[in-house]
């Protein structure tokens, strides 16, 4: 019995030996390949280092140097072979290879010395060379517009209305250069005048922020987005056809093409991160708001887009071609009038079946029905 229990005990140990050792086999494994992998990663040079040895020779959109400009290399040659030339180009040129012996010659059989970087450690190199030629296409200028709809100044009118008035009132009572005294008194009544048409303009701006042209806190063109690629007005502003607002479009909206064009022409990847950024965190963009009217005006947009059946640039004027949103029209009242009384009903329109108009049209006693006819100029309609 006692045999037996030995027995069982060493078999026990042996087995928690054997697992011991294994334990420890697997975490040598696991620490060397960890080391392994640490060190191919600290070995990686960056891009900056590695394009020290090219910034000799060679420059990226500025010209050439000893060597050719190597702004575009992606879109000339293939991965493989770069890789191949950059680590060794005299075996790529004695292989008789065409590109390497046209680049020889052009470059007066001058040539390049071999690289020790590794495959990732090139095609790193290229991606630096590519973002960097990409740079090379960026407009600073992009979001500027070759317009400016806000109105002119009257201020040097203001002034001159001013002077008008000042200088005859000091010849009346000091230099008494005009004998005349009628002349002064007309310059003052021509100077009032004046002063008041300015100030009467001046104050008709107030509350009016026609050519309003506020910077945003994303560099977004609409020139690009609306005009270049196309999108129409309502696959961003989505609530236009059947809301007051004409809603701003939340970051994931964005993301439905952002989540793949991560990369922009002018802005690189700064700004689209800023939709990412704001995704992750739940903070809605603060958009500031060009097109405002005042409370007491009630104005819905599904009246307008959807039963008007009116483009946005009626309003908005041509978006596609701004870069920096602005606001066009004045927003006035006088306007909004003007525009119901020459803008035709769409009489296609389910609402509108019970009105008498259609019974003039068909008679021929009126030829088009405005906006102005089915009430569209009444207080009531905009104000209540």
């Amino acid at each position: 019995m006692k045999f037996v229990i030995s027995l069982s005990v060493f078999y026990l140990l042996v087995i928690i030996n054997v697992s011991a050792q294994n334990d420890t086999i697997k975490l040598k494994e696991i620490t060397v390949a960890d080391s392994i992998k640490k060190e191919t990663t600290l070995s990686m040079r960056s891009q900056s280092e590695l394009f020290e040895s090219c910034a000799r020779c060679h420059t990226i959109g500025k010209g050439r140097l000893i060597g050719p400009d190597l702004a575009g290399i992606k879109e000339k040659h293939s991965e493989e072979w770069l890789i191949k030339f950059i680590q060794a180009s005299d075996l790529v040129i004695a292989s008789g290879d065409t590109a390497a012996l046209r680049l020889f010659k052009e470059n007066e059989n001058l040539p390049m010395p071999r690289h020790d970087y590794s495959k990732d450690e090139v095609l790193s190199l290229v991606d630096y060379i590519t973002f960097e030629t990409k740079k090379l296409d960026a407009d600073p200028n992009f979001l500027d517009n070759d317009f400016n709809n806000a109105p002119t100044s009257t201020s040097w009118v203001f002034i001159l209305g001013i002077l008008l008035i000042l200088i005859p009132l000091i010849d009346l009572a000091f230099t008494r250069l005009l004998k005349i005294r009628l002349i002064n008194v007309m310059l003052i009544f021509v100077g009032f005048a004046i002063s008041g048409k300015a100030i009467n303009e001046e104050a008709t701006y107030l509350g009016r922020s026609q050519g309003f042209e506020p910077d945003q806190p994303i560099k977004f063109s609409h020139r690009i987005h609306a005009g270049d690629n196309k999108i129409d007005c309502n696959y961003c502003h989505t609530s236009s056809f059947e809301s007051r607002h004409s809603s701003i479009p939340s970051a994931n909206l964005c993301l439905n093409c952002h989540n793949v064009i991560r990369y922009g022409t002018n802005t690189g990847e700064e700004e689209i991160n800023k939709i990412h950024k704001a995704f992750e965190s739940k903070e809605p963009i603060q958009w500031v708001k060009v097109h405002s009217l005042p409370d007491h005006v009630f104005f819905s947009h599904a009246q307008h887009v959807n039963v008007g059946k009116l483009d946005c640039n009626k309003c908005h004027g041509e978006v596609e071609k701004m870069g920096r949103i602005q606001q066009v029209n004045d927003l006035s009242m006088g306007w909004c009038i003007n525009c119901h009384k020459t803008e035709k009903v769409q009489f296609d329109n389910k609402y509108y079946s019970s009105y008498k108009h259609h019974e003039d049209i068909k008679s021929g006693k009126i030829k088009e029905v405005t906006v102005d006819d089915v009430g569209g100029t009444n207080c009531s309609k905009c104000h209540y």
